[in-house]
C-alpha cells in the first residue's frame, strides 16, 4: 500500500486547498498532513547515518525486538511486503534520495489516525537499529489527525 492507497480517516470534513465551501456552508482550508515527520536532531542523525551507510530506510513494527520503537536500515536490507504499508518518502536535507519509512499493516490499523514524529533521544535501543552504536535511539511521539 502506498501512501495514496491509504484510506482517509474518518471525521468532519475539510475543505481542499484553495476550496472556500463545502456542502454543508463555508469551511476552513487546510494544508494535507503528512503521516510522518523528522525532527531536526532526527533528520541531523539521519544525515550522519547516510554518510557511513548510503541510502537508508525505516521501518515501524508493533511489537519484538525494541518495542514500536523506529528501526533504521540501510536502504533494502529489511524486507517488505504486503504485510507492510509505506507511509512516506522522507526528504532529509543533505540526503540525495527519500528514506522511506514503511509500517507494519497490522500497526498501521491502530495508527492511521496519528501523525508520527521521529525524534532521537539518548539511550541504546536495538542492536539491529543503525544508530544504536551512537548511544542514541530513534523514538516516535505522535498526534492525532
Amino acid at each position: 500500500m502506498t501512501p495514496a492507497d491509504r484510506p482517509e480517516p474518518a471525521g468532519p470534513r475539510t475543505a481542499e486547498v484553495g476550496e472556500a465551501s463545502g456542502p454543508d456552508g463555508p469551511v476552513e482550508p487546510v494544508e494535507p498532513v503528512e503521516p510522518v515527520e523528522l525532527t531536526p536532531t532526527a533528520s541531523e542523525l539521519l544525515r550522519k547515518l547516510h554518510a557511513a551507510h548510503g541510502p537508508l530506510m525505516f521501518h515501524q513494527s508493533g511489537g519484538c525486538c525494541d518495542g514500536s520503537a523506529p528501526m533504521c536500515y540501510p536502504a533494502g536490507e529489511f524486507r517488505t511486503g504486503g504485510s507492510d504499508v509505506l507511509l512516506a518518502s522522507l526528504a532529509v536535507a543533505g540526503v540525495e534520495e527519500p528514506v522511506p519509512f514503511w509500517m507494519s499493516t497490522s500497526q498501521y490499523e491502530l495508527w492511521r489516525h496519528t501523525r508520527l514524529i521521529v525524534d532521537v533521544v539518548e539511550g541504546r535501543g536495538s542492536g539491529f537499529s543503525l544508530e544504536a552504536p551512537e548511544g542514541v535511539r530513534f523514538l516516535i511521539r505522535s498526534r492525532l489527525i
